[in-house]
């Protein structure tokens, strides 16, 4: 069976991006958010990344949103739960700031358009730590819209995260997908290309690498987006 659906990976791939720098505005952005609140910044930012880690680990059984706020309320309290909506705002308002500590590339519309010409289902999939509405404007502002993937993982959606090979299983599982038929694409080494292991075809995007265990990547194909359209032709 031939390659029908292109996963797609997001930050480093579709959005170029300084994960670090990106990660520390985002934190920097939410904690003067949620001061308003009598939030104290360290111990939310700690709180931030135990309900990552939560989500890391989770197992399936519970979508991961459901995971990140049981580890909120185990810091906070069930009164934390009124303070969702601001969340929400913060999600629609101020993160938009955040397209500044991202790059641009033009050629990644254009790959995915060119890829949906060629007949590919498309699929957006980042790892699902955040909830749908900054998973949309991440989408937007490499250019494109959410309306060019027939499915995008967000943390109400899924119980997994990468590298968890049961992450893609899921999402197969969803769109009623078989391995063979899949394509990952994406830049980081250890939560992309461990795709192969559950029997799909996957591309290294090279344009913003990640190789934190230093592995060999000539054993997958990769390179820059015109590699990749023909690696799919």
């Amino acid at each position: 069976m031939g390659i029908t659906t292109v996963f797609f990976d997001l930050d480093g791939t579709l959005l170029p991006m300084d994960p670090d720098l990106f990660t520390k505005n985002y934190l920097e952005l939410l904690a003067a958010k949620l001061a308003s609140c009598g939030y104290e910044p360290k111990l939310l930012i700690d709180t931030i990344w135990a309900g990552t880690a939560a989500m890391v680990k989770n197992d399936g059984s519970r979508r991961n949103e459901e995971v990140f706020w049981e580890k909120f309320v185990e810091v906070y309290g069930d009164g934390a739960l009124a303070d969702k909506p601001v969340f929400d705002a913060f999600y629609r308002k101020e993160f938009q700031e955040l397209k500044d500590s991202c790059g641009y590339n033009p050629k990644a519309k254009e790959t995915v358009s060119r890829v949906r010409e060629m007949g590919y289902r498309t699929i957006l999939a980042t790892n699902p730590i955040f909830p749908a509405e900054a998973v949309e404007s991440r989408i937007r502002w490499a250019g494109l819209d959410p309306a060019d993937f027939e499915f995008h993982s967000s943390y109400e959606k899924i119980g997994y995260c990468k590298p968890n090979p049961c992450y893609y299983r899921d999402i197969q599982k969803q769109r009623g997908l078989r391995a063979e038929e899949c394509c990952m694409v994406g830049n980081d080494v250890t939560e992309d290309m461990v795709a192969e292991t559950v029997g799909m075809k996957v591309f290294l995007l090279t344009d913003c690498l990640i190789n934190r265990e230093g592995k060999d990547i000539s054993v997958y194909p990769h390179g820059g987006f015109e590699q990749l359209l023909e690696f799919l032709s």
